[in-house]
Parts: C-alpha cells; sequence; structure tokens
C-alpha cells in the first residue's frame, strides 16, 4: 500500500479562507471567515501536510479568475505542492497558475462545459498536473449526480461515469466532493468513494466529513481513498495534520511523517 497524503484545503472567497456547511453560498451569508490563507498555509506547513488545495470558491460562479497574488505568496512561503482551482477556463489560465507557483491545477465546471479542456490541459503539462475536482451529490432517482458552479446546478452526469470519462481525457487524479458530507464533520461518503477508486486507474482524493481522526482511516480502509482532503478540523484546531498521520500510523495505514 502506498503512503497515504493528509491533505489541507483552503476554500477561499474575497481573498479570506472560509467554511460552509454542505456548499454554503456565500451570495446567502452561508460562509464563515476562518482567517488569511496564507497564515494558514505556513501552519499547515509546520504541521508536516502533505500538500495544499486552494480554491477560489466563487471564482466560476461570479466570472472571476483565481486570485494569483495570494498563491504566489503562498507558494513562496511554503514548501508543500500546491494544488489550485477555481476560475480556470483555458491552458492559458493552467500556465498562470502554474507559474505562480502551483503543481497542480483543480479544475470542476469549467472540465464539464468543455471536457477538452482537460485532453489540452493534459497534453502541454502532462495529466500529473491535471486534477479534475468532482462534486456530487446522492440524488433521490439513485446514484450520484455531478453538480457545478460550487453546488448550485446539477448537471446529466453520474459521478462514476463523469470520473472515468475524466480519466480518459487526460486527468491525472480525480477529487470527489460529497455535497452531503461537506462540511458536516460526520465522516466521509465511503460508498462512493469505493465505486470511483476500485474503477479508476489513478489516485482517488475523497473530500467532505472530516469530524474525527477515526473518519480518516474509515475513508481509507473501507473507501479505498489515496489520499484525505478536509478543511473545518484543521482550521478549527480540532486536530492537527501530525496527529492525523499518528493515529493512521498506529492503525498499520502508510504515511509520510
Amino acid at each position: 500500500m502506498l503512503a497515504k497524503r493528509i491533505i489541507p484545503c483552503l476554500d477561499v472567497h474575497a481573498g479570506q479562507v472560509t467554511r460552509g456547511v454542505q456548499f454554503g453560498k456565500a451570495e446567502e451569508g452561508g460562509l464563515l471567515n476562518v482567517g488569511d490563507p496564507v497564515t494558514l498555509a505556513l501552519r499547515y506547513n509546520e504541521q508536516g501536510a502533505d500538500e495544499l488545495v486552494f480554491f477560489d470558491i466563487t471564482a466560476s460562479a461570479e466570472g472571476r479568475k483565481s486570485m494569483v497574488d495570494v498563491i504566489e505568496r503562498v507558494a513562496a512561503q511554503c514548501f508543500m505542492p500546491l494544488t489550485v482551482g477555481g476560475g480556470v477556463r483555458k491552458t492559458a489560465d493552467m500556465r498562470e497558475l502554474l507559474l505562480a507557483g502551483a503543481d497542480k491545477i483543480s479544475i470542476n465546471t469549467a472540465a464539464l462545459n468543455d471536457p477538452d479542456l482537460v485532453r489540452a490541459g493534459a497534453e502541454i503539462f502532462g495529466s500529473q498536473c491535471i486534477v479534475v475536482s468532482i462534486d456530487a451529490k446522492r440524488v433521490s432517482k439513485g446514484g450520484w449526480k455531478v453538480f457545478t458552479h460550487g453546488g448550485r446546478r446539477e448537471t446529466t452526469w453520474q459521478a462514476t461515469d463523469w470520473a472515468y470519462r475524466a480519466v480518459q481525457l487526460g486527468a491525472g487524479e480525480i477529487v470527489l466532493n460529497s455535497i452531503d458530507a461537506d462540511g458536516t464533520k460526520k465522516g466521509f461518503d465511503c460508498q462512493i468513494m469505493h465505486l470511483l477508486s476500485e474503477a479508476l486507474p489513478v489516485p482517488v482524493v475523497a473530500s467532505g466529513g472530516a469530524g474525527c481522526l477515526d473518519d480518516f482511516a474509515k475513508v481509507i480502509e473501507e473507501g479505498k481513498a489515496d489520499a484525505v482532503l478536509a478543511a473545518s478540523v484543521f482550521h478549527y484546531g480540532e486536530m492537527t495534520v501530525g496527529q492525523v498521520k499518528e493515529f493512521l500510523k498506529g492503525r498499520g495505514i502508510p504515511v509520510r511523517l
């Protein structure tokens, strides 16, 4: 078993890290201000985070590009790999973010609107740089549907079908964001995680639902996650990245210490 990665996530709105529950909407006052992204990034760098994910969560919805200046400041002071997403619509946007200090580019809404963007990005920058982020929600008619624009719009895609297609196009990694579990601290959606992890030949990252140490172990053991992404439990000091790694190590799960 390869070492599992523990990845803090910075959801940024208007230059500040925010948190909500089940994709709380900025326009409805559903986000809480957590702090400065650079300050939080430095904290997680010191804690030994394997990577850091930076999402400008309203860039696609409001038609803005990611805040490159914030990315540059984070990259200049932190030494862990940085994945950046939000407002990426063309390969020129990817190049700008990579030059700003990103190691990987995450695309979500834009990939669904223009699947060829995944292929083009992989061809130019390499599949290892292209992450497709999928916002999924269980629907009454069965299965998990893909949503875009920060959970605002339902698509016709089933999450499993879109993930498979994204990998065919060249995505080197999939991040599965569970809208149902997001911010609830009630555990990850291990069922859909297991489906994707077993079906795809690339790493799948679990996102949404971390509430206790056991949740991290469960989504790795039952959901077969290659990496685990979390926000609230780290931002509010309920646990540290180091504590998660020590717990997983005690369960016999390999981690990078």
